[in-house]
């Protein structure tokens, strides 16, 4: 959800006037479409690198180090502008009825949030400055002497203007608030009430500064310091901070904390803002992020539906097959539920009503079905786990393949379940197979099927084969499904650019949140409370698995899934390693069990995702909560079954 904030309005629905704000905000989108276009002009660089080694075999020189210095410098180019579009990703459940219920709280929640984020800027801004200082003093040179070389201070100004613009952007929002709680105050509505406006509130988040203040002066041990800062990001994620501006207050105070001095904290945020993100591989998010929406935007998942629906046809519960299908197939190239859900809510769900099956039946398939998106590969949560986990994400794709197709299978065998021995759960499906026609022949399916299928090939294939780099992987599949989309007509100069904004704006929410998670995971390891916990789990590998398990599921209902990785991997990492797991598979199993967070209530951001797509006032939320708890049910068993046989998950490792 969109806040007043967030859209630029207080709210009371006017515009902060004034020449230097509109200016401001013409800055950030220029600064937004040149990383915009820089995104698109890294997929032409890797492609060009791949067809002149491999067929010229004479590889473009300095590649990777110009990927790396790219990734960080489009991030803080889009910072900023992703802020201003609200894509910060935090926890909506309380902020958003605050927002609501309580106007005055939570304009100063907000502002207490945004004054935050002003501070973490101002370090970097400052940690930045230093850094462009002495580049520029010292002429610094970066690169492989002999192959490529280039000048460094360029970069670390890139730097410095992005984390200028989003601080000021916090600033502005911090102005917004503070106006909006006023006009709260003065509500000319009448609730003027203690009550309406929220003291209480306001009270509790006054008293737990307060415990926080004592708390911090106390003398605390390292690992003390790490379980407050647990409690502490838990209950700020809660209230609505962003999470990755939530994640790194912490990680500075707690160094603060243990060192006893703020310099350490100090340098840590630039740095890791700089070197940690200067990283070629972080180019995978980008590019698979530009695959999938490029593909969703050429209607391959419309298609897919229609071969899928044809092939079910004389199935019972086929169109509730055939969902499951396309989902698979299309989770194969996007590697996002959110994106398969969207699409399929508009593609299957209206089809299956119209043939007789039931709305909860027909929201539920589409809502469950989706989280294929996350586990069958290419995935964004595994690309997030391979960096957390330090893993190769090209094996983490190819671990999760035996186990989405498990799952696929699972779905389908649900579905002719219900069909067969439920079917007032179904719908009148006898009707639906008389309905359908013989729309298509094989040549038809398979040339509809056809450029997904050539795509998963090459990314998969080309990852598996030796051939790719996961990067380049991304940037080869990108350039493929630009082409089809070209080539199916689907792509003007229009869509074509919203596409790239909106892989910016997703590729910046990710990469923030995983800086952020390194600050915190910093500090979480010296505190050595990882190291201390897996003590406390004792050398039962079966009872931490549960427990860990458990964890996953119930932070699901709350918080999306990269926060919930973000937050438990760095804790659960070192426990694994204690008892001698694969972390491939561990991989695998987080992943599922995380994706189950998606279809339970009160969050499950897909159900609201398939709600907010169908628009329509006759199918209630409860109903799609209702209709996805059978997939959810079968999720856990599918995640019982690879914990049980861990093989499953290493078939092709």
């Amino acid at each position: 959800m969109t806040t007043p904030a967030e859209s630029g309005d207080t709210p009371g629905g006017e515009s902060i006037a004034g020449l230097p704000v509109r200016l401001f905000n013409a800055i950030t989108n220029l600064m937004n479409s040149i990383g915009t276009l820089w995104v698109f002009g890294m997929m032409l660089i890797i492609c060009a690198d791949i067809f002149s080694r491999n067929v010229l075999n004479h590889p473009l020189n300095g590649v990777p180090e110009i990927i790396a210095f790219s990734i960080a410098g489009t991030i803080y180019l889009q910072l900023a502008n992703t802020l201003h579009a609200g894509r910060f990703t935090r926890a909506e459940l309380l902020i958003e009825w605050l927002e609501v219920k309580r106007p005055f709280a939570g304009c100063v929640f907000n502002s207490v949030f945004n004054l935050f984020g002003i501070i973490v800027f101002l370090i970097m801004v400052q940690g930045f400055w230093g850094e462009f200082s002495e580049a520029w003093r010292e002429n610094e040179i970066a690169g492989v002497p002999g192959v490529i070389t280039f000048i460094v201070w360029p970069f670390y100004l890139i730097l410095l203007v992005g984390a200028v613009a989003t601080g000021i952007e916090f600033l502005l929002r911090f102005v917004r608030e503070i106006t909006g709680a006023g006009r709260a105050l003065r509500n000319p509505s009448g609730r003027a009430s203690a009550t309406k406006r929220g003291y209480g509130w306001l009270i509790a988040l006054a008293a737990f500064a307060v415990v926080i203040y004592f708390l911090t002066t106390a003398e605390l041990t390292n690992a003390q310091i790490g379980i407050l800062s647990i409690i502490c990001m838990l209950i700020l994620i809660y209230a609505g901070m962003p999470i990755g501006i939530a994640l790194i207050v912490l990680g500075f105070c707690g160094i603060w904390m243990m060192k006893g001095n703020t310099a350490i904290a100090e340098r840590m945020l630039p740095q890791a803002g700089a070197e940690y993100m200067k990283n070629y591989f972080f180019g995978v998010v980008p590019l698979f992020v530009l695959m999938g929406l490029l593909v969703a935007a050429a209607d391959v998942g419309k298609e897919t539906f229609q071969v899928a629906r044809w092939a079910m046809r004389r199935v019972r519960g086929g169109l509730g097959i055939a969902t499951v299908a396309a989902n698979a197939v299309f989770a194969a190239i996007t590697g996002s539920s959110i994106a398969s859900a969207a699409v399929f809510t508009r593609v299957a769900t209206p089809e299956m009503m119209s043939q007789g099956y039931t709305a909860r039946f027909s929201v539920g398939v589409v809502a469950g079905s989706s989280v294929l998106g996350m586990l069958i590969p290419p995935s964004l949560l595994f690309i997030v786990y391979a960096f957390i986990a330090e893993q190769s994400v090209g094996v983490l794709f190819i671990a999760a393949i035996v186990p989405g197709l498990i799952l696929s299978v699972a779905f389908a065998l649900l579905i002719l379940a219900m069909a067969t021995w439920k079917p007032e759960w179904v719908g009148d499906i006898t009707a639906m197979q008389d309905n359908l026609a013989d729309d298509e022949s094989i040549k038809s399916a398979f040339l509809k099927l056809f450029p997904i299928i050539s795509l998963v090939v090459l990314v998969i294939g080309g990852i598996y084969g030796g051939i790719f780099t996961p990067t380049e992987a991304g940037a080869a599949g990108a350039f493929g499904a630009l082409i089809i989309g070209l080539m199916k007509r689907k792509l003007d100069w229009k869509t074509l650019w919203g596409v790239l904004v909106e892989t910016g704006h997703i590729t910046v929410s990710i990469l923030f949140l995983i800086l952020a998670a390194n600050i915190y995971s910093r500090m979480l390891a010296l505190s050595g409370l990882p190291q201390q916990m897996g003590g406390y789990v004792g050398d039962n590998f079966t009872v931490f698995i549960i427990v860990y398990v458990l964890i996953l599921i119930l932070l699901g209902m709350i918080l999306d899934s990269i926060s919930i990785m973000l937050i438990i991997l760095p804790l659960a990492l070192p426990s694994l390693a204690t008892f001698g797991g694969d972390p491939i598979w561990f991989g695998v199993v987080t992943v599922i069990a995380v994706e189950i967070g998606l279809l339970t209530p009160p969050l499950g951001i897909t159900c609201y995702v398939v709600k907010s797509t169908l628009n329509d006032d006759r199918i209630t939320l409860n109903q799609i909560f209702l209709g996805a708890m059978p997939f959810a049910f079968v999720m856990l068993l599918v995640t019982i079954l690879l914990i049980a046989v861990p093989e499953l998950s290493l078939v092709f490792t």
